[in-house]
C-alpha cells in the first residue's frame, strides 16, 4: 500500500507519523499546490489531506485510489458525492481536539475578562516598576463567577465548554444552530436572547447554510457593552468587520478569535486595523493543535487505515 499525505506540514514536524507508516510506503509532502497534487496522487492507494481540496479531477488523477483520509473532522474540502460514486470511502477523525479547543476557548475568555493584554503590557513596558505602587487597578476587570455564558452550538465541544464554565460558577444558556435543542442540561434560548443576556458569547458551531453570517452587525449590537465574544468554531460565522468596529468603538468589551473567514488572516482584514488591540485576543487557528491532540489525530488516521485494510 502506498500512502501519500499532501499537506503534512499542517500537523507540524514534532509529531511522529510512524503509526501510519507501518502500513507500507508513506510519502509526506509538506504542502501541495493544486498542480503538484495532481501529479503526486497518480499511483497512491491511500490519500491523506488536511486542507487540500479533493475535487473530481484530483480523484480521477489518482487511478489507484482506494481510501481518502481527512486529517481533521470536517470533510467539506472533499467532493464526497463523487468519491462515493467511484466507490472510494472517506474517513475523518472526530473528537481528537475537544479538550484543547475548550482550553483555548477559556484562554481567550480569561485573557479578555482579566484584561491580560493591558496588564501584561504595563509590567513589560516597565511602567509598573516605575509606578511606586505595589498594584495597578487602572483597568477594571471582572470575575466569571455569577456571569452568564451563551454557547452557540451545544455539540461535543460546546457541552464541554459548558461544564468547565459551571466550574467557574457561570450560568449556562445555549442556542442550537441545528434547530434541534437536544441538550437538556442547560436552557435553550433564542439567539437574540442569548446575545443580549450573555456576559460571554462563545461559538462552537460548524460553518454551513444555517451558521454563515449568523453573528452580524445586528446581533453584535444586542450585546452588553461589558460582554465579550469568542469564536473557536469556524470563520464566516461572525462578521469580522462589524466585530472589529464594535470592539474598537467600545460597544463590546472584547473579542477572542481562533478562526477567520480567510486563513491565514490577510493584512487588510478589519481585525488587523483595530486600534485598541488590547481588546482583542487572537490565535492563528491553533485551538485544535496541542501536541496531545495532533498525536491523537495521527493515531486516528492510522486506526482508519488499519480498519479499512482489515476489511479488504
Amino acid at each position: 500500500m502506498k500512502t501519500v499525505f499532501l499537506d503534512a506540514a499542517t500537523l507540524g514536524s514534532d509529531i511522529s507519523f510512524a503509526p501510519i507508516g507501518k502500513f507500507g510506503e508513506l510519502i509526506c509532502y509538506p504542502t501541495s499546490s493544486p498542480e503538484e497534487a495532481m501529479v503526486r496522487v497518480k499511483d497512491c492507494d491511500i490519500l491523506i489531506i488536511n486542507k487540500v481540496k479533493v475535487i473530481k479531477e484530483l480523484i480521477d488523477a489518482a487511478g489507484s485510489l482506494k481510501l481518502i483520509c481527512e486529517a481533521a473532522t470536517g470533510v467539506n474540502n472533499i467532493d464526497l458525492e463523487y468519491a462515493a460514486s467511484k466507490g472510494i470511502p472517506v474517513k475523518n477523525v472526530a473528537g481528537y481536539s475537544t479538550e484543547t479547543v475548550v482550553q483555548t476557548t477559556f484562554m481567550h475568555i480569561l485573557n479578555l475578562s482579566c484584561a491580560f493584554a493591558y496588564y501584561d503590557g504595563k509590567v513589560k513596558s516597565g511602567e509598573y516598576g516605575r509606578s511606586g505602587m505595589f498594584t495597578d487597578v487602572s483597568q477594571p476587570f471582572h470575575e466569571l463567577s455569577g456571569k452568564t455564558i451563551g454557547v452557540i452550538g451545544m455539540g461535543t465541544i460546546g457541552s464541554r465548554v459548558a461544564r468547565v464554565a459551571e466550574a467557574f460558577g457561570m450560568k449556562v444558556v445555549y442556542y442550537s444552530t441545528s434547530g434541534t435543542s437536544h441538550c437538556r442540561e442547560y436552557p435553550s434560548v433564542p439567539l437574540d436572547m442569548l446575545m443580549s443576556e450573555s456576559d460571554v458569547v462563545t461559538v462552537h458551531a460548524p460553518l454551513n447554510d444555517r451558521t454563515a453570517g449568523l453573528i452580524g452587525e445586528r446581533e453584535i449590537a444586542m450585546m452588553k457593552p461589558s460582554a465579550v465574544i469568542v469564536n473557536a468554531g469556524r470563520g464566516g460565522i461572525v462578521d469580522e468587520k462589524a466585530l472589529a468596529e464594535a470592539v474598537d468603538e467600545g460597544r463590546i468589551a472584547g473579542a477572542g478569535l481562533d478562526v477567520y473567514s480567510a486563513e491565514p488572516l490577510p493584512e487588510d482584514s478589519p481585525l488587523m486595523k483595530v486600534v485598541h488591540k488590547e481588546r482583542l485576543s487572537l490565535t492563528p487557528h491553533t485551538a485544535w493543535a496541542s501536541v496531545e491532540a495532533r498525536t491523537r489525530l495521527v493515531e486516528g488516521i492510522a486506526r482508519n487505515i488499519g480498519e479499512f485494510i482489515g476489511k479488504n
